[in-house]
C-alpha cells in the first residue's frame, strides 16, 4: 500500500525478544498532515513498532523509507530526532530533579559561549507551553507537578523539537477532561500544518474527535489499514481481539450482605477532608469525580501509604489501626495503585519474585524459608487467571507491556485471603479485553464475598461496573447513588459541588 504521499513507509519489519517474537513481518505508512490510530491489545507490539521508528529499539530485518529516502543502518534516539521523528511515551521519560525547562531542552542545550543559557531555555519553554495553553512555570521542578502536568511538558518537549512526525503513545491516560481538549485542539493544529501524528490509544471513544485512519495489529502481526469513518467500533475492536466482545462491562448479581469496611471521619492532608464510606460484603463500590478530587488520596490514607490525621476505619464491625501498608495487608485490605511503575512493580525483579514480594508471610515456613513450589503456584496461577501474556514467569516486569504489568500488579493479591481490595484506576492504559478481564475479576471477588473499591476517571465503567457510587470533590464526599439510578449528569453534578467556603461567614 506505500504512496507516494508517505513520509514513513515501514516494510517487513521483524523484532525478536528472548522468548517472544514481538513483530512479525509488519508493515506501516503514515502520509504527509494525517493522524493514524494504531491500535491493538497490550503485547499487539504497537510501542515496538514506534519504538524502532523513534531510535529506541533496533529492527531484526524490514525497511524504513522516511520522506522518500531509504534508512541507511539501525536508527536512533538522536538520528531519529534529527530526521523529524519525535515519540512521547506512555512511561513518562523525566528527570524529576530537573526543571520544567531542563527537561525540555535535555541533550539540546542552548548554550552561549561556553556556559548554559537557562534564560532563554525558560524564554522558549515558555512560548511552547504557551502554545498549549498550560500554565506551568519553567522553572518549576518536575518532580514537584502532577502526572498530568508531566505528561504535559512531555508533549511540549517532542514539540520543541519541531517534530514532523509525531508518535503519541497513550497521550491522555493522565490527562483531565480540560486538559485533553486542549491536546485534541493542538492536534488539529499540528495536523493543518502538515505534521504526522501517530495515536496510540485504549480510549477508543476518543478516536473519533481527531483520527483520519487506523492501523490495527494483533500479536505482533499487521491485521488491517483502513479509513476510520469506514469502520464501526465492534469492527475495530473484533480486528484488536480477534473475537467479538459481547459484554463490554460484564455484571454478576449477588445478595447484599453485610457491612465488611466502614470509614468513618477520615482525615489525611488537603485532599481527604472528613471522608466516611462504607463497603458491603460482595459489592462493587465505585469512587468517582474529577482529578484532583482526592480519590486516590483515600485510598492511600485507607492502606496506610499516606499518614491520617484523625478518623477510624472499621473492619468486620472492629476497629483497626493501620498506620503502614504492612499493617493494612495483615488485616486483609489491599491496594492496586494508579502509579503501576513506581508504586506497584519492582520492575527489575522477575514476575515470579513481584506476585511472590506481598505473600512471603503465605509462601514461608517458620523458620522464613521460601517454599519454591508454593512461590511458583501462586505465580502461575495469577499469570492464568488473568491471560498475562509472557514468555515465562522468570521475565523482569520491565519487558511486559503496560497492560500486562497492570495485571501482574493485580495478580499479586489473588494468593491472599483478602477481605477488602481496592483498586485505583485499573484499566488505565490497557486494551478493551484486558478490561473486560479486570471486570470480570472484580465480579469473581464480589463473588467470594470480597469487597471490592474501586476509582475510576471514565464514567460510562463506573457505571457499568458499580453496584453502588460515591462522588468526591475537593477532598469531600458530595454524592451518592445507587447503580439504577446513576447517570452521567447526576455523577458531574456531584463532581462538582464544591464547599461553599464562606457559607457559615457573615458577609
Amino acid at each position: 500500500m506505500e504512496d507516494q504521499n508517505n513520509i514513513v513507509t515501514m516494510e517487513h519489519i521483524t523484532k525478536t525478544f528472548p522468548g517472544v517474537k514481538a513483530l512479525d513481518d509488519v508493515s506501516f505508512h503514515l502520509s504527509c498532515g494525517e493522524v493514524m490510530a494504531l491500535l491493538g491489545e497490550n503485547g499487539a507490539g504497537k510501542s515496538t513498532l514506534m519504538k524502532i521508528l523513534s531510535g529506541v529499539y533496533t529492527r531484526d530485518s524490514g525497511s524504513i523509507k522516511l520522506f522518500g529516502t531509504e534508512v541507511e543502518g539501525d536508527l536512533t534516539p538522536k538520528k531519529a530526532q534529527k530526521l523529524g521523528v519525535a515519540i512521547i511515551h506512555q512511561e513518562l521519560n523525566m528527570c524529576a530533579h530537573l526543571t520544567v525547562a531542563e527537561n525540555i531542552f535535555l541533550g539540546k542545550e542552548i548554550v552561549k559561549g561556553r556556559i548554559l543559557s537557562n534564560q532563554e531555555m525558560n524564554r522558549q519553554a515558555k512560548e511552547v507551553l504557551d502554545s498549549l495553553r498550560i500554565d506551568i512555570d519553567p522553572q518549576t521542578i518536575v518532580g514537584t507537578l502532577a502526572v498530568s502536568k508531566q505528561q504535559m511538558v512531555e508533549i511540549a518537549k517532542a514539540l520543541q523539537a519541531e517534530a514532523k512526525v509525531l508518535i503519541m503513545d497513550e497521550p491522555t491516560s493522565a490527562l483531565t477532561s480540560k486538559e485533553i481538549n486542549q491536546l485534541f485542539s493542538l492536534i488539529r493544529e499540528l495536523k493543518a500544518k502538515g505534521c504526522a501524528i501517530v495515536y496510540i490509544s485504549h480510549r477508543l471513544e476518543e478516536l473519533q474527535h481527531i483520527v483520519d485512519r487506523v492501523t490495527i495489529m494483533r500479536d505482533g502481526k499487521f491485521i488491517i489499514e483502513n479509513d476510520f469513518h469506514s469502520m464501526s467500533m465492534d469492527k475495530i475492536i473484533s480486528y484488536m481481539v480477534g473475537r467479538e466482545i459481547k459484554e463490554k462491562f460484564p455484571r454478576v448479581t449477588t445478595e447484599k450482605k453485610e457491612k465488611i469496611l466502614s470509614i468513618k471521619n477520615l482525615n489525611a492532608g488537603k485532599m481527604v477532608r472528613n471522608v466516611s464510606l462504607d463497603v458491603y460484603k460482595g459489592e462493587i463500590l465505585g469512587i468517582a469525580g474529577l482529578m484532583g478530587a482526592g480519590r486516590t488520596e483515600t485510598t492511600r490514607a485507607i492502606f496506610g501509604v499516606d499518614k491520617k490525621e484523625s478518623g477510624e476505619i472499621e473492619l468486620e464491625g472492629k476497629q483497626v489501626s493501620i498506620s503502614c501498608p504492612d499493617d493494612a495487608i495483615k488485616e486483609g485490605i489491599v491496594l492496586v495503585p494508579e502509579d503501576r511503575k513506581r508504586d506497584g512493580l519492582c520492575t527489575k525483579l522477575s514476575v515470579r519474585e513481584n506476585v511472590a514480594l506481598p505473600n512471603l508471610d503465605v509462601i514461608c515456613n517458620k523458620l522464613g524459608v521460601i517454599n519454591r513450589k508454593r512461590e511458583r503456584e501462586i505465580a502461575d496461577k495469577a499469570i492464568s487467571d488473568l491471560h498475562i501474556k509472557l514468555p515465562t514467569r522468570e521475565v523482569n516486569a520491565s519487558s511486559l507491556s503496560g497492560g500486562n504489568q497492570q495485571k501482574v500488579v493485580v495478580g499479586k493479591w489473588l494468593a491472599r485471603d483478602s477481605k477488602v481490595v481496592m483498586f485505583d484506576e485499573p484499566t488505565r492504559g490497557i486494551d478493551v479485553a484486558a478490561k473486560v478481564e479486570i471486570y470480570h475479576l472484580m465480579n469473581q471477588l464480589k463473588q467470594q464475598g470480597i469487597g471490592v473499591l474501586f476509582v475510576s476517571s471514565e464514567m460510562p465503567e463506573i457505571m457499568g461496573v458499580s453496584d453502588r457510587i460515591i462522588v468526591m470533590c475537593d477532598g469531600r464526599v458530595t454524592g451518592e447513588l445507587m447503580r439504577s439510578e446513576a447517570t452521567q449528569e447526576k455523577i458531574l453534578a456531584y463532581a462538582t459541588k464544591f464547599e461553599n467556603k464562606f457559607e457559615n461567614e457573615n458577609l
